[in-house]
């Protein structure tokens, strides 16, 4: 079973449960997905293969290599993208997105608004405020799914930033709230992490606006004080190596693939 098998089972198990529903989009879209194609890609244009069903028309991924090539009968063009990825080169195509069909327990149909929802919910970044906290105190009623959900994201953005602080704060002009402050992020890297929190916000179920970010050095007074209360997440430390080949399709973030 993989983790997107889990993900739609559990959704399965319990239809209504909004969480579970939240956490199989969250799951899809940080995923490595294979699109089905007609050909080969060329250079930065990518040919999915398009399947005209009685509900509408659909695109095919599949999470293993194996799945799609069961469901094609062998060997056959594909690409391998991140399902947030899919999720933008299919916003506003009125295409919809079949996974795993025929293959998995996680077969499914999600139609073009499914799609249009969740390229909309990972282009929902932060919006810049500004304010002066008064004081820390020790994070209180956050959900689990939000404290899990951010552990989760931040995992994934090893080499980004040391630690993330996680505390309860209260403003000058005394509004009450949460604050993440990111310590010591690389550089050029505050949006990854910022939106990596927002999208955590999202795939929660939490409002967006109960947590604010900050990006702060280890010696910042505020980075201090704050340690003394908060909950901490430690990214791992990771030295990326420099590519020795060109990235494939959809992996450079300056360079998404296109659709013909």
């Amino acid at each position: 079973m993989t983790l997107l098998d889990a993900a739609h089972a559990a959704v399965s198990a319990d239809p209504e449960n909004e969480t579970a529903r939240l956490r199989f989009y969250e799951r899809l879209a940080d995923g490595e997905l294979f699109l089905l194609l007609e050909k080969e890609a060329e250079g930065e244009t990518l040919d999915p293969r398009l399947f005209d069903l009685d509900s509408g028309k659909f695109v095919l991924v599949f999470d293993r290599e194996d799945r799609l090539a069961e469901f094609s009968g062998g060997v056959a063009p594909y690409a391998a993208l991140p399902g947030r990825v899919i999720a933008g080169l299919l916003k506003g195509q009125g295409i919809g997105l079949g996974v795993n069909l025929g293959v998995a327990p996680s077969e499914m149909l999600l139609p073009a608004e499914a799609m249009d929802w969740l390229a909309d919910a990972l282009d929902h970044g932060p919006e810049e405020a500004e304010g002066l906290p008064d004081q820390f105190h020790p994070p209180k009623g956050l959900p689990d799914a939000l404290v899990t959900g951010l552990d989760a994201k931040l995992a994934r953005a090893g080499g980004l930033a040391r630690a993330a602080l996680l505390a309860a704060v209260t403003w000058r002009d005394g509004r009450r709230g949460h604050l993440l402050a990111f310590i010591d992020a690389a550089e050029g890297a505050q949006t990854a992490l910022a939106r990596a929190a927002a999208e955590a916000l999202v795939f929660s179920g939490v409002e967006a606006g109960e947590i604010d970010v900050v990006f702060l050095r280890a010696a910042d007074p505020a980075a201090v004080a704050m340690a003394r209360v908060a909950l901490r997440f430690d990214l791992p430390d990771l030295t990326p190596e420099a590519p020795t080949a060109p990235l494939p399709p959809g992996m450079d973030p300056s360079r998404p693939p296109k659709l013909t």
